[in-house]
């Protein structure tokens, strides 16, 4: 069974209810208690990844709209007003830890196009790697649809994919799966483990009851769906306790859905399934370097086949025409050209603008 001290890299999803009252506003003490929950896994040298929602819950109260659905258009100046405040309440927050946070703002379709993708990727890594905690937020502001609160949910499981985390908290008002509404059936049961997520377990999904986030149970069933075929476990617990990080650590409520396997055996699998776009020929030296595990340089490159653009999937192959692995490029097959067989020292003069010193990096690579 999951449990939180297992994790790794951690990506923690906090729902409006929990982070806003719709009468005082933004709940300062809850608020800080996470963040010493928060310092407490960093401590440990736990990745940690939070994807909050909340901005139009805060925005709104600012701009005296009032309760209920919104208008795209107030929805979205609401989002504006309330991401600054938002952003800052979590830095104050954190701060108080010596805590560095970032603010990044995203939206679903952010996983669809791969240089986005990857841009959203490499930022969020390097975010990671400097022991920074990124706030997450869907960009709300420039929605082109009606705004669900319950998005955050699924954004929550494409981030946990895009860092390769290994586990995915929803903190929610409710502790847990049921096979029905437990509001509205009394002989629900908890369901403290899902090994699948069957058609029946699909049927016991609700819709959520609280006044401030739409989100019920079927955006988290499906974000339960992106996240362990990542392989990222992924628990829904409640949040409102003032600790509730170290109350899940301490066996808190809660039903976890067990993962398919780890993170990085997920995501080979996803690279090694694409169409490649072309090819990228490697010398000797690289073909050595990529059977150790290392990345590939630009200065192992003798040539290039095909049309492909960054972030698309191309064949590495070594001396003799032999397939050594797959991998999602960094460059597109113009720049690899004008690039192939140079230093990292040379990138910017060939290209004539900064780039980066790996062409394939070995975690989007399968040899």
């Amino acid at each position: 069974m999951a449990s939180l001290s297992d994790g790794r890299r951690v990506v923690i999803k906090i729902g409006s209810a929990l982070l806003v009252d719709p009468v005082a506003g933004l709940r300062v003490d809850w608020l800080r208690g996470l963040a010493e929950d928060l310092a407490g896994l960093r401590a440990r040298g736990v990745d940690v990844i939070v994807v909050s929602s909340g901005s139009i819950a805060l925005g709104r109260r600012v701009l005296n709209l009032p309760a209920g659905p919104l208008p795209l258009e107030q929805s979205q100046a609401a989002a504006a007003v309330g991401q600054i405040r938002l952003a800052r309440a979590y830095e104050d927050a954190l701060a108080a830890h010596g805590i560095i946070t970032a603010q990044v703002l995203v939206t679903l379709e952010d996983s669809a196009n791969r240089r986005r993708y990857l841009n959203s990727r490499t930022t969020l890594r390097q975010l990671l790697s400097l022991g920074v905690v990124p706030i997450v937020n869907e960009n709300d502001t420039i929605a082109t649809d009606e705004i669900r609160f319950g998005d955050n949910d699924r954004l929550a499981a494409q981030v946990s994919a895009t860092v390769d985390a290994d586990q995915l908290v929803l903190l929610s008002d409710v502790d847990g799966l049921y096979t029905a509404n437990p509001v509205l059936d009394p002989t629900a049961r908890h369901l403290p483990v899902v090994a699948q997520i069957t058609p029946e377990i699909e049927a016991m999904a609700g819709e959520g009851v609280s006044g401030v986030s739409r989100g019920g149970m079927v955006t988290k069933l499906m974000a339960a769906r992106i996240a362990t075929a990542a392989g990222c476990a992924m628990a829904i617990a409640k949040g409102s306790a003032p600790h509730p990080i170290k109350a899940l650590e301490a066996g808190g409520t809660c039903t976890w859905f067990l993962p398919e396997g780890d993170p990085q055996a997920a995501r080979k699998r996803w690279i090694a399934a694409m169409k490649p776009r072309g090819r990228i020929l490697v010398d000797a030296g690289a073909a050595a370097a990529l059977a150790r595990g290392k990345s590939l340089l630009p200065a192992g490159v003798t040539g290039v086949d095909g049309a492909f653009g960054r972030g698309d999937p191309v064949e590495i192959v070594g001396p003799g025409g032999a397939l050594l692995g797959k991998g999602l490029t960094r460059y597109t097959h113009d720049e690899t050209r004008r690039i192939r067989g140079r230093h990292s020292s040379e990138i910017e003069e060939a290209l004539g603008e900064p780039g980066r010193s790996v062409l394939i990096h070995r975690d989007d690579m399968v040899v």
